[in-house]
């Protein structure tokens, strides 16, 4: 079977966006010209690779055979240009983390300076909540991923590299905002603003008021840490979020931070990757930086 290696990537390219037109764009190519290349690479194998049902197109079986075999080959050729280059004394290659939508407060502030180390890195970024992360995990789409709770059903190497206290917020002329030693159960009454299940804050919010016997009253569930900033500061009700996505907001008075007992919650952003997983030189760099420069890096810049 006569195949190339520009032949297997475009395809790849085409079975993971199921879209010859978003693998055109992704490849900075027209989508004639990837759609001929495989055309030529479905003769040469001598079946179909991908089916068409309406508009959508679909990897058949032996499509996707040949998509796991493409994602090794190319996997262990990236690893490889990875090391070449490593051995030149340079750091190249691609770089693909998943991101809680939490951490997307300071992660990029984290890239800028690995980035000025390692020009010669492409970083790609998934930004989701923890649940959909966990399922790409699963997958294993990303090199590495930025979480606040490691999964305690997938077996994975986990360590954490930076404090993420979760503290309860409210409007700033709020009846509590005055007060010290806020107990609990005095949130029994107030409205809260919660992210959508699978969120890693909402399951840490709902653990800490449930083991005290205390029902919350929902007012409204919201997709992003920005929408409850906003639903807060309109009075809509408190929430509970990381301490990072509201310092702005705290520091110019837009919201306050409420001093009850049990907060802010102790829990630490966690750099996650799979427990068989043998990280390529690009990701091991990225994990040696976090694990030994992320707290002295955000310090300062702070300053």
């Amino acid at each position: 079977m006569n195949v190339s290696l520009r032949q297997l990537k475009l395809f790849e390219a085409v079975a993971r966006n199921l879209s010859f037109t978003r693998a055109a764009e992704e490849l900075h190519l027209t989508q004639p010209a990837v759609s001929i290349q495989v055309k030529q690479l479905e003769e040469n194998v001598g079946l179909p690779l991908f089916e068409q049902l309406g508009k959508r197109i679909y990897l058949t079986d032996t499509g996707k055979a040949l998509q796991a075999l493409c994602e090794n080959i190319l996997g262990a050729l990236a690893s490889f240009e990875m090391e070449v280059a490593d051995r030149k004394g340079l750091k190249q290659g691609k770089l693909r983390l998943g991101v809680t939508t939490t951490a997307k407060y300071f992660v990029p502030r984290l890239l800028g300076a690995f980035c000025e180390r390692y020009p010669g890195i492409d970083v790609s970024m998934k930004v989701s909540n923890q649940q959909n992360l966990l399922e790409r995990l699963a997958r294993n789409e990303d090199d590495l991923y930025i979480l606040g709770r490691p999964p305690e059903h997938l077996p994975v190497n986990a360590h954490p590299f930076l404090a993420n206290p979760l503290v309860v917020i409210a409007p700033p002329d709020h009846p509590l905002a005055s007060e010290r030693n806020i107990a609990p159960a005095r949130f029994a009454e107030e409205w809260f603003l919660m992210r959508e299940p699978g969120s890693g804050t909402r399951q840490a919010t709902e653990r800490f008021f449930a083991e005290r016997g205390i029902a919350l009253r929902e007012r409204m569930t919201l997709g992003s840490n920005e929408a409850i900033k906003q639903a807060v500061i309109g009075k809509l009700g408190v929430a509970v979020l990381s301490r990072s996505t509201v310092a702005l907001e705290s520091e110019v008075g837009r919201v306050a931070i409420l001093a009850v007992e049990g907060f802010p919650i102790r829990r630490h952003w966690h750099i996650v990757y799979p427990a068989d997983k043998k990280l390529s030189v690009v990701s091991q760099a990225f994990y040696d930086y976090l694990t030994g420069e992320a707290e002295q890096r955000l310090d300062e810049i702070a300053d």
